[in-house]
């Protein structure tokens, strides 16, 4: 796996695990943070590579700073 592969992946996993434990689908994080669902599944699977307003948007709508979203996500 790519260094890039393992930022997204770990990108992902923080989205859907800060997600799951908030009892929100995706479509319900979605809403809050202003983005599409399919684009939320994209980020979550480490598919997508989200730019740092689009990070941020997803930290605020789970009630995080953007530095604990983006938690073991090392360059």
């Amino acid at each position: 796996m790519s260094k890039r592969d393992k930022i997204l992946s770990t990108l992902g996993l923080n989205v859907r695990e800060r997600r799951e434990a908030r009892a929100l689908t995706q479509e319900k994080l979605a809403e809050r943070a202003g983005l599409d669902a399919t684009y939320i599944s994209g980020i979550e699977r480490g598919l997508r590579n989200p730019g740092i307003k689009n990070v941020a948007k997803l930290a605020k709508a789970l009630g995080l700073t953007t530095a604990e979203l983006c938690q073991g996500v090392d360059a």
